[in-house]
C-alpha cells in the first residue's frame, strides 16, 4: 500500500478556479493523484469491460469503423493514459484534452439516455447492472474535472480534441459513411417519438452534440482562467 500511495510534495499544483470548473474537492482530487496507479487500473478495468459490453454492437458492425464505436470504454482509455503519462513524470496535453472531452461527454450522455430510455433498458437490464452503468458513467465526469491540475488546455491539443469527438459526432450521427449510424445502441426504434415531436434518435444526438460543445466550452474556459490567474500572479 505505501508503494502504491504518492506522497504529497509529489502532487500536482491546484490553481484557483471558479468552483464550476473546479468543482471536485481538493482532498478529493488529492487522494485520486496519490492513488494514481489505482485509477489508471480501474479505468483499464472499465475499459475492458466496455470492450466486451460492446461485443453485439461490434459484431453487427463493418470491422473499418469498429473505431467509432466503444465511445465509452475509448474515454476510459485516454484518462488512464492521461494519468500515466502524469504518474511516470510526463505530460500528455493532447491525451488529456481527448481524455477530458471524452469523460465529460460520455460520462453525461449515457446516464442522459438511461434515464430518458429507463423503462426500456430496464426491460431487458439487471437493475444492479443498470445502476452500475448510471454511476460508473457519472464517475467519468467526476474525474475529468481532476484535468486541469496536469494540463493548461493548449489550444492546439483542444482543437485536436474537438476534430476527434466531431468526426465521432458525424459518423454516429449525420454521415456514417459505412452502414447505419454508428451511436452507441439505444433500446428501442430510432424513429419512436419519445416528447415533444421528437424521435428516440433525435434526443440520443442532440444530447451527443450539446455534449460535444460543453466541453470546449469548460477547457477553453479553464484556459482562460488559469492564464489570468498566472498573469496577476506575474504583476
Amino acid at each position: 500500500m505505501a508503494r502504491l500511495l504518492r506522497d504529497r510534495q509529489s502532487l500536482p499544483p491546484r490553481d484557483e478556479l471558479p468552483w464550476w470548473l473546479s468543482p471536485v474537492p481538493a482532498t478529493l482530487e488529492n487522494l485520486g493523484f496519490r492513488l494514481v496507479w489505482l485509477v489508471v487500473g480501474i479505468n483499464l478495468a472499465g475499459t475492458a469491460f466496455g470492450f466486451w459490453y460492446y461485443r453485439a454492437q461490434f459484431a453487427a458492425t463493418p470491422v473499418e469503423m469498429w473505431l467509432f464505436v466503444p465511445d465509452s470504454p475509448v474515454a476510459t482509455l485516454f484518462i488512464a493514459g492521461a494519468f500515466a503519462f502524469w504518474a511516470l513524470g510526463r505530460q500528455h496535453d493532447t491525451l488529456t484534452a481527448l481524455a477530458f472531452f471524452g469523460n465529460i461527454k460520455l460520462g453525461l450522455w449515457t446516464p442522459w439516455v438511461l434515464v430518458v430510455f429507463a423503462e426500456e433498458f430496464l426491460a431487458f437490464t439487471p437493475l444492479p447492472l443498470y445502476a452500475f452503468l448510471l454511476v460508473s458513467h457519472l464517475a467519468m465526469v467526476v474525474q475529468a474535472f481532476v484535468l486541469h491540475r496536469i494540463t493548461d488546455f493548449p489550444v492546439r491539443a483542444v482543437g485536436l480534441a474537438v476534430l476527434w469527438y466531431t468526426v465521432d459526432l458525424t459518423v454516429d450521427y449525420f454521415i456514417p459513411l459505412v452502414g447505419e449510424p454508428h451511436h452507441t445502441a439505444i433500446p428501442l426504434a430510432r424513429e419512436t417519438p419519445i416528447a415533444l415531436g421528437a424521435t428516440a434518435f433525435q434526443l440520443a444526438g442532440w444530447a451527443a452534440v450539446v455534449l460535444t460543445i460543453i466541453p470546449l466550452f469548460w477547457a477553453l474556459a479553464t484556459r482562460v482562467q488559469t492564464l489570468e490567474t498566472t498573469r496577476s500572479l506575474d504583476r
